[in-house]
């Protein structure tokens, strides 16, 4: 099944048509939305953050080197120390200390386990911001192509409602109609008048809404090309959303995370072992003993192994603080799974009930065309009033604005319901003309980091503002705060 939009109103095709050669496509709205939305270009931060955790966690298994160096001089001595040692100093020491884990209890192979698993998460979780902001500006997309032909509608309902009070005066004047029907004539244009200031405003609306998830303001906007195919059946789509919705992937990864996280917390009731060597060097300055400094070394080389055999409880506290977060995820996965049903189900729904309101508003609209044609014949020859061809006027807007409504809802809910499947994402909709993110690409160059002072640039923005230079200086009197 394909969402066929075919522009049948006048007016819509007029205003998503004009001017075509050089109008925006959606596929260029997303592409900008795709660059610069600020969500989604801040998801993508997160995930580098989970790309940290795996350097992070691969660490604890690495081994640590440590120095330290010391100057000290006794201060006062007195009894059996002052008589049996030497110098006060002062007295130079160092030494390099180096530990090498040979047996964590699992500690570490679980939480890099844990880390990887968070970044699977991470990415999924990317996709669906990606399909949430594909689906908020396809919806503005919408909303400026549908208010602009409201607005088009209502422009020229009042320019026929004021040919019709300019004829119903001069209609007045020779007593072919009562002042009933003049009074008739300048309400519905007044009535008409406040509709339009009314739908300007929510087109302003819309196009702000546009700039704001896009990143510029709409121009020509050019029709929608058709979806892909859609699911016959609700079930159908339900079936390929729960396999398939990036939310439900990514809180199912959380939750096998999580399972490590028991297991990390679980090793701290296990021995460690660890290969341990170590260095010292001792100085006394010269004159504080002898004419001549006094120094030695010494090196050491073995095995420590650290048995925890009570801790206060502290471990039985992390394991059940940890099995409480699992579970915790794990009924959040069926929320999530719940609500992606009923996202897929509804967005059906949505879906084939715009399309049926597709089809009887555009059979209103040409009965309701027809239907005016008629009244004014017969408000020619007396048989129909003013406020006959008033009421039809009205009826053929209602129907058009009716129309038109029930194209964008086709659209947007269309496009929601292959969000919901999970297949709104940048590879499914083919935007790959440009450059694109490669989540894989940052995850290689920091997981395996073993460099202690490596580190990234100053984060410069990627999103794009939306303040136009008019708007960007400041009131007179008012500063910028710092």
């Amino acid at each position: 099944m394909r969402l066929a939009l075919h522009l049948a109103s006048t007016a819509l095709a007029m205003v998503a048509l004009a001017g075509s050669a050089n109008a925006d496509t959606l596929r260029d709205a997303l592409v900008s939305a795709y660059r610069t939305n600020p969500n989604l270009t801040a998801q993508r931060e997160v995930v580098r953050q989970t790309d940290a955790g795996v350097a992070i966690a691969r660490a604890a298994g690495r081994p640590q080197v440590s120095a330290n160096i010391g100057l000290n001089r006794s201060l006062t001595r007195s009894g059996i120390i002052a008589a049996t040692s030497g110098s006060k100093g002062p007295v130079i020491s160092g030494g390099v200390d180096l530990s090498v884990p040979f047996f964590t209890g699992g500690r570490v192979r679980n939480g890099v386990q844990a880390a990887r698993t968070r970044v699977e998460a991470g990415r999924s979780t990317l996709r669906a911001v990606e399909g949430d902001v594909f689906t908020q500006a396809t919806t503005a997309y919408m909303n400026v192509i549908r208010d602009r032909a409201i607005v088009e509608l209502n422009q020229n309902n009042v320019s026929v409602l004021e040919t019709n009070l300019r004829a119903t005066r001069d209609r007045f004047q020779i007593g072919d109609v009562t002042r009933t029907d003049v009074a008739q004539s300048e309400a519905r244009l007044s009535l008409a008048r406040s509709n339009l200031e009314t739908v300007r405003a929510q087109l302003t609306a819309s196009e702000e809404t546009y700039r704001q998830v896009v990143g510029h303001d709409p121009g020509t906007l050019a029709p929608p090309p058709p979806l892909p195919p859609l699911p016959a059946t609700s079930d159908e789509a339900v079936r390929i959303a729960i396999v398939r919705n990036p939310d439900l992937i990514s809180i199912t990864q959380q939750t096998r995370a999580a399972g490590y996280d028991v297991s990390v917390a679980r090793s701290g009731r296990l021995p460690t072992l660890s290969g341990v060597a170590s260095g010292n060097y001792v100085n006394t300055v010269a004159g504080s003993v002898g004419p001549f400094p006094r120094s030695g070394t010494e090196t050491s080389l073995g095995v420590a192994a650290n048995i925890p055999l009570y801790q206060g409880g502290l471990v039985a506290g992390r394991i059940r603080q940890a099995q409480a977060v699992e579970g915790q995820l794990l009924e959040q996965t069926i929320g999530t799974e719940r609500a992606v049903v009923a996202q897929t189900g509804s967005a059906f729904a949505a879906y084939s009930a715009a399309e049926r309101a597709i089809e009887s508003n555009h059979v209103a609209v040409q009965a309701n065309q027809l239907a005016l044609t008629g009244a004014r014949a017969e408000n020619s020859v007396g048989t129909r009033t003013i406020l006959d061809v008033l009421n039809a006027e009205q009826e053929l807007l209602n129907s058009q604005v009716a129309e038109v409504s029930a194209r964008r809802d086709a659209y947007v809910a269309g496009f929601q319901l292959l969000n919901a499947m999970g297949m709104a994402q940048v590879d499914e909709l083919g935007l790959d003309g440009g450059p694109l993110y490669d989540p894989t690409g940052n995850y290689r160059r920091v997981a395996n980091g073993r460099n202690d002072w490596a580190n990234d640039k100053r984060h410069v923005p990627v999103a794009t503002r939306t303040v136009t230079p008019q708007e960007d200086v400041p009131p007179t009197g008012v500063t910028r705060p710092r």
